[in-house]
């Protein structure tokens, strides 16, 4: 590891540490030339599929692009970041799961969306609207009746007002 210095070639590790959830090490180095320390991440390089687009072009996976899209879909919702984390670490483990070289990216949008589901049914239903075109407020109105029917997500708010209620049905004012 070069010293982000002096560029000199011999640095020590004095320190690591396994991150939180075991996906990185963090490591804190000393340059043996200069003196100065500095910290680098240690992550798992694992090949991802690479993503099919719906024109047929194909590109590598990239995790900044997946996490922007659960922030559009999240953008003014009250969901901590640590589970947003999760849900973009969710994808991601989906995606190495599969034993596939390529992968389309209609797929990818169906782990996303079973993730922000979960997360957050407004967040959902505004993915779902790009993700699947819809055309008008019929089928809003199809996609909130199979949320609500589903009952999933027992302890968010309701989609259409009233009150949270137990086992995630609202109740009438």
């Amino acid at each position: 590891m070069h010293c982000p210095f002096c560029q000199h070639t011999d640095t020590r590790v004095i320190d690591s540490r396994v991150s939180d959830d075991g996906a990185t090490i963090r490591r804190r180095r000393v340059c043996e030339a200069c003196g100065e320390r500095f910290s680098t991440i240690e992550t798992i390089e694992l090949k991802l599929p690479a993503i099919i687009k719906s024109d047929g072009r194909r590109e590598a996976f990239d995790a900044r692009k997946l996490r922007a899209g659960f922030d559009r879909a999240l953008q003014k919702r009250a969901v901590p970041d640590e589970q947003i984390e999760a849900a973009v670490r969710a994808v991601v483990h989906q995606l190495r799961m599969t034993t596939e070289r390529e992968l389309a990216s209609r797929r990818v949008g169906e782990f996303v969306m079973a993730e922000l589901r979960r997360l957050d049914h407004v967040a959902y239903v505004r993915f779902a609207s790009v993700y699947r075109a819809f055309e008008d407020v019929a089928d809003f109105r199809e996609e909130l009746d199979r949320l609500e029917s589903d009952n999933a997500g027992e302890d968010q708010l309701p989609l259409l007002g009233g009150e949270p209620a137990p086992h995630g049905k609202p109740r009438k004012r």
